[in-house]
């Protein structure tokens, strides 16, 4: 038998680093972490201790649907579990999101639309609160603009935090098991 020569198999680097470039570091502000994220609005309010985790918690939900909804991106919370008994066609796939898109518009009804525009413009751009300051506060002082949006978000993911508690308790009082009797 003949031996059969192979090539040596060539190796794939990999980064070690994965964290932003420099110039992507030099346009916003990074936690600390691996990977390190851009540090949101909500998360500097959940490190300042003016919102709990469920406020929070209640941001992020908004955020997925409205990612849901508007782009059609499912992003899953890092404990989720897959279910494989579920296949989506695309008539059940678009039903899906518009059930996300109805859930962002009872939001915004209950809430009001200027609630709605600050979600918007806090979880989806991203944008920080000096920035939300100018926009809604232009004549006043960057500081003072800075603590009045601040207090503002807070209040407001208080208030979607309450809504979707109410939501829930609402879903639950309307879907109460009924006994089942099994004869034998």
């Amino acid at each position: 038998m003949q031996k059969v020569a192979t090539k040596p198999r060539y190796i794939i680097p990999h980064a070690q680093d994965n964290g932003p470039t420099p110039e992507r570091a030099a346009k916003s502000v990074f936690t600390r972490g691996n990977p390190p994220r851009v540090l949101t609005t909500v998360q500097s309010l959940l490190n300042a201790g003016d919102i709990t985790q469920d406020d929070a918690n209640a941001g992020e939900r908004w955020y997925r649907d409205y990612t849901f909804a508007y782009e059609g991106i499912i992003e899953f919370p890092e404990n989720h579990v897959s279910d494989t008994t579920v296949k989506h066609d695309d008539l059940s796939w678009n039903m899906t999101r518009a059930n996300a898109a109805g859930r962002l518009f009872d939001v915004r009804r209950a809430l009001g639309e200027r609630a709605n525009q600050i979600l918007r413009l806090m979880l989806v751009d991203e944008l920080s609160f000096r920035q939300l300051g100018e926009m809604f506060f232009p004549r006043v002082s960057s500081g003072s603009a800075h603590r009045k949006i601040s207090a503002q978000c807070a209040m407001l993911l208080g208030q979607l935090n309450e809504f979707y508690r109410s939501l829930r308790c609402k879903n639950k009082k309307t879907c109460t098991p009924s006994e089942v009797s099994v004869y034998v």
